[in-house]
């Protein structure tokens, strides 16, 4: 289908570039979702918009390598899938996938195509390998120093319960293998919850807190005014001169 004009100069490759798109990606091309036959700026803004429908039976997500036209955004030309517009000739994407169908001009996040995992991941590839036990893509760094869990990046976030496998946010891998958002795995630590929510597993080295947990303590009896030193009990902490656990800890850990 051709745009608004029937002749459109061809313009340079770079023409626009950084000036369209949308919050998720910078593109010079929009997208026929052909599950609905609606035009979107990316698959995400399609899934947001589809996914708040008031109707739950219309709520869909589309799938990046059923999409088959784009809309070049210089020229309004709808066109098969590729990188340059057939009809002013401008680059719709500096970077392009023709498996995922997806375009981006922001090439400093190092967008690179999986094979393994079948999609387009963000990084460098010099500094990503591909886990094939579990299943995705980690830093080079956890190459031989993770715990293996099957599938691990194909389940959902244990605590925003968002697909973990093509989320854009950044993920975390806990010391047993299973995996979490990057922020949600910020927030359960602040709120002290130091087990995995799969597992119950520490997440942490907890080693110098259980230390902690080991020594004496000073406490003063809230019944017979005496100080002794105890050691400390999560549930309470018992006077040494009348037997009561009516006390209060005086003084923390030295190393505190």
């Amino acid at each position: 289908m051709a745009g608004d004009s029937v002749i459109s100069p061809q313009r340079s490759k770079d023409f626009g570039k950084q000036e369209h798109g949308c919050d998720h990606y910078k593109r010079r091309c929009k997208i026929l979702a052909p599950c609905c036959n609606k035009i979107f700026p990316c698959r995400h803004c399609h899934n947001e918009t589809s996914n708040s429908l008031s109707n739950p039976k219309d709520h869909h997500d589309l799938v990046r390598q059923d999409i088959k036209q784009v809309i070049c955004s210089i020229c309004n030309t709808q066109q098969e899938v590729t990188q340059v517009c057939s009809h002013c000739g401008v680059n719709m994407g500096e970077y392009f996938c023709d498996i995922c169908k997806f375009y981006d001009d922001d090439i400093t996040k190092g967008q690179f195509h999986c094979n393994d995992c079948g999609i387009c991941r963000v990084g460098g590839r010099d500094k990503f390998f591909h886990c094939e036990k579990c299943g995705s893509c980690y830093r080079v760094d956890l190459r031989d120093n993770h715990f293996c869990v099957e599938n691990s990046m194909k389940s959902y976030c244990p605590i925003c319960f968002e697909y973990l496998f093509d989320s854009v946010k950044s993920t975390r891998i806990m010391k047993c293998g299973h995996t979490m958002h990057m922020e949600c795995f910020s927030q359960m630590t602040m709120q002290n919850q130091y087990r995995c929510p799969i597992c119950c597993k520490a997440v942490l080295d907890m080693s110098a807190f259980w230390e902690d947990l080991d020594m004496d303590v000073s406490i003063l009896c809230n019944d017979c005014n005496s100080t002794s030193m105890v050691q400390f009990h999560v549930l309470g902490l018992k006077c040494r001169q009348c037997n009561s656990y009516n006390t209060r800890r005086i003084t923390a850990p030295a190393n505190h």
